[in-house]
């Protein structure tokens, strides 16, 4: 069976709300962001108002809201995420954020960039295997009072892909066990664990749930035609999964609403 999938740009997908279309949620780039476009896509396939930021600037164009993407910021020289952390626009981001204020979402290398910068606990190493991995992962989420994940019911489970060589969630004793006791665990994975994360956590957030990171991509499960095979949310067609994009319509919904 041939099937035929349109070129990115070609296609006709709708937005979902267009009465969020005044969020504007910034999506910064780093030397070597590789994922950007497709978090500004995602905002955008989400009813929101996607806002380029550059890492170098100090200004944070008075978004509502930040995605710091996925991708090999300063090629992980030193480690991955640790010379993005200095980047200029990470203090006006750190400076927001800790306070509870500004939602921001890292999605993988925005993740590492996130626990670099202390905005989140724990750290990120080298797969348990060594290995690049690239698959569809199927999580569960834990948490659904998060900015970023309100759309979703708690327990509810979601497939989005998963690809990285430095993903492997760890952290000490102690700290994992605060973040399961406060709930601050976001999704974990399913059907194996992929990387050797501590406890299977693909993704946790701050104590005011403001701040999430993770290590798979929801903004490449976001649009039908360009996402996984599959869906936690029924059968799909070929490349149909959109399980992703509860990430983003949750944070545009919970600006809407404050």
């Amino acid at each position: 069976m041939t099937v035929e999938t349109p070129l990115i740009g070609h296609s006709n997908a709708e937005v979902v709300d267009s009465g969020l279309s005044g969020v504007r949620v910034g999506v910064v780039t780093f030397p070597g962001s590789l994922d950007d476009r497709d978090a500004l896509r995602a905002v955008r396939l989400a009813g929101g108002t996607g806002v380029a930021l550059w890492h170098g600037d100090h200004d944070l164009k008075d978004v509502d809201a930040v995605i710091i993407p996925g991708g090999f910021s300063y090629g992980d020289y030193l480690r991955a995420g640790a010379i993005s952390r200095f980047a200029p626009l990470m203090e006006q981001i750190t400076a927001a954020a800790s306070g509870g204020s500004l939602p921001v979402l890292g999605i993988c290398n925005g993740f590492q960039v996130l626990t670099e910068a202390h905005l989140l606990p724990g750290s990120m190493v080298k797969n348990n295997h060594l290995h690049f991995l690239c698959k569809d992962q199927r999580l569960k989420v834990e948490n659904s009072s998060t900015a970023w994940t309100s759309s979703y019911a708690e327990g509810s489970e979601i497939v989005v892909p998963l690809k990285n060589q430095d993903g492997q969630f760890v952290a000490d004793e102690r700290t994992l066990d605060e973040l399961e006791g406060e709930g601050r665990v976001v999704f974990r994975y399913l059907g194996g664990n992929p990387n050797g994360s501590r406890r299977d956590i693909a993704g946790i957030t701050n104590e005011h749930g403001n701040v999430v990171g993770l290590m798979p991509h929801p903004e490449h499960a976001v649009e039908a035609g360009f996402g996984p095979d599959s869906s936690a949310l029924g059968e799909v067609e070929v490349r149909g999964g959109v399980d992703g994009l509860g990430i983003f319509t949750s944070v545009l919904q919970k600006l809407v609403n404050k």
